[in-house]
């Protein structure tokens, strides 16, 4: 009997109103909790899986994994953080062993796992933002996300949570890479996708059940690889990507992956001397 795939989250919740972003937690969450790693037993004979203690509230508080936070916000943010990475197994055992990932880097995961678990967060970025950009005015405020917000959210939610709820969503755009600033109006802006953050979501994607094709959706879209001048971006980037051959005849797409799944990729990708290709500053 096999397991059922991991998909996206498609039930609208509030969970962003008490955990944004959190791009450092989840760096430390990711080197405390991943589910295996891996030692060298004393007869040298090779490296043999151990599966780590369990991340427990009160081993977070007592090792400091988040530094000196209260109780209560380590069992929102481990609540949160199980939510978006515990979801996707063959993600966490891979971020857990890739201490070197470059902030940017890290941002962007952060933002494609919170898309996964968040609906209404992967509508503002994957599409409003897009529109928004391809709009004439590349730009926008906090009264123009709060009334996006109120158009989308669910009607038990009052002014007073959609005016917070919006705020939230600003703050992880922001540490993102989306905006380029705190004050209205705020600019759009794309972040840098480098090659290793672009493989590691096609890899995760591969996995996953979402809506959407795995060269159209609003994890590409969100970062400007899909949507107004983006297919032309992505294709170029994809037929440089070491980890897979891509060819286009007409409406013909074909893609051959080198590795069977994610942590596959990581095996061979994770472990390669030397810093890993810049991509395209988008």
């Amino acid at each position: 009997m096999t397991s059922e795939r991991p998909r996206e989250v498609t039930k609208v919740h509030a969970r962003l109103l008490k955990c944004a972003l959190e791009v450092e937690d989840a760096r430390a969450y990711w080197a405390h909790a991943a589910p295996t790693a891996n030692r060298r037993p004393a007869n040298g004979a090779g490296a043999l899986p151990e599966r780590a203690p369990a991340a427990t509230s009160e081993r977070a508080f007592e090792e400091y994994w988040f530094g000196a936070r209260s109780m209560p916000r380590i069992e929102v943010l481990l609540s949160n953080m199980r939510a978006r990475f515990d979801a996707y197994p063959p993600a966490l055992a891979v971020l857990g062993r890739w201490p070197d990932m470059p902030p940017d880097t890290r941002a962007l995961i952060c933002h494609w796992h919170l898309q996964l678990t968040d609906p209404l967060y992967r509508a503002f970025t994957g599409d409003y933002l897009v529109a928004r950009r391809a709009g004439p005015r590349d730009h926008i405020t906090r009264d123009l996300v709060v009334a996006w917000v109120s158009e989308n959210a669910p009607d038990r939610w009052t002014m007073a949570t959609r005016i917070q709820f919006a705020s939230k969503l600003l703050s992880s755009a922001l540490s993102a890479g989306l905006l380029a600033g705190r004050r209205d109006p705020r600019p759009l802006a794309l972040p840098r996708v480098r090659d290793h953050a672009l493989e590691y979501l096609l890899y995760l994607l591969r996995e996953i059940d979402f809506d959407g094709t795995l060269l159209e959706n609003p994890y590409l879209a969100s970062v400007g690889l899909t949507g107004p001048g983006g297919k032309e971006i992505l294709e170029d980037r994809l037929r440089q990507l070491p980890s897979i051959d891509f060819g286009r005849q007409g409406d013909l797409i074909d893609i051959t992956w080198r590795y069977p799944d994610l942590r596959a990729w990581a095996d061979h990708t994770l472990a390669r001397p030397g810093p890993e290709s810049a991509g395209a500053a988008q």
